[in-house]
């Protein structure tokens, strides 16, 4: 890692962190890391603030593939994407500098919006209706009608992912080395009239989902992308694949996935 030296930070603009963050740039310096102000120009992307702040540094630095992404928690918290807290900031230092870190691969998928729009998600993508009715959305895979979901909306979830909104719906956990990802429902509508599988599902990485919503009303549902809600007018549908471009991210080396999955919910 000798030749990564040029390190940009994301972070909120504000006084108090960026006091705190001062001993962290000196520190930096003085080991010979140089601080880029476009991210553009980095080899290494800091995100300061837990995982949250992780997903926006991604989203907001383009996804980039030819630079690690890693993640530091403001306060000594678990999180999925940070190996690093600011209480301990020269623990990174420290392990730049000695080659302590391994490089991991997180997939991402690939979302298009009426077959015109493209966005990437490393968390996951969601479709909620903004109506108090339920929206209805057709699911096909591979071009094959599926099912005629009725509920509140559906959440595609990487494996990453899989630990976040899709675990609060009882979705499965998943391992990031399994190239694939998932769907879980919203409050489906279940009884003698309506039916969906009532259950998550998972996708092989070469399957193609496609979400036709039914233009009932719900026209304008939102659409989560990661930790960003975005209105777009007439939905007509969505067409999810997992993508070939992956973020790569620095972890220390006795700090695996699932060592993270322990410390959050165990």
């Amino acid at each position: 890692m000798d030749e990564r030296r040029n390190l940009y930070f994301y972070y909120p603009k504000d006084e108090e962190l960026e006091k705190r963050l001062e001993p962290l740039f000196k520190l930096a310096k003085d080991n010979h890391f140089s601080i880029v102000e476009n991210s553009n120009d980095a080899n290494i992307i800091v995100s300061v603030g837990g995982d949250g702040a992780f997903l926006q540094a991604v989203r907001k630095t383009g996804f980039r593939q030819d630079c690690l992404y890693t993640g530091i928690s403001r306060h000594n918290e678990a999180g999925l994407y940070c190996d690093f807290s600011l209480d301990h900031y020269d623990e990174m230092v420290h392990s730049i500098m000695n080659a302590e870190l391994e490089v991991r691969r997180f997939p991402v998928v690939d979302v298009s919006v009426n077959d015109e729009t493209n966005f990437l998600c490393l968390n996951e993508v969601s479709i909620r209706s903004t109506l108090i009715k339920t929206i209805v959305i057709d699911v096909f895979i591979d071009g094959n009608h599926f099912e005629r979901f009725r509920g509140d909306g559906l959440i595609v979830a990487t494996p990453t992912g899989s630990t976040g909104y899709n675990k609060s719906t009882h979705g499965a956990v998943v391992d990031p080395k399994t190239p694939c990802f998932q769907v879980s429902e919203l409050a489906s509508l279940n009884n003698n009239r309506y039916r969906t599988l009532g259950s998550s599902f998972i996708l092989d990485k070469e399957r193609t989902l496609r979400l036709e919503i039914i233009q009932d009303g719900n026209d304008y549902p939102i659409i989560g992308l990661d930790n960003e809600a975005y209105s777009i007018r007439n939905i007509r549908d969505l067409t999810v694949t997992l993508s070939d471009k992956i973020v790569k991210t620095v972890k220390l080396k006795n700090n695996s996935y699932w060592d993270r999955v322990k410390r959050t919910f165990l």
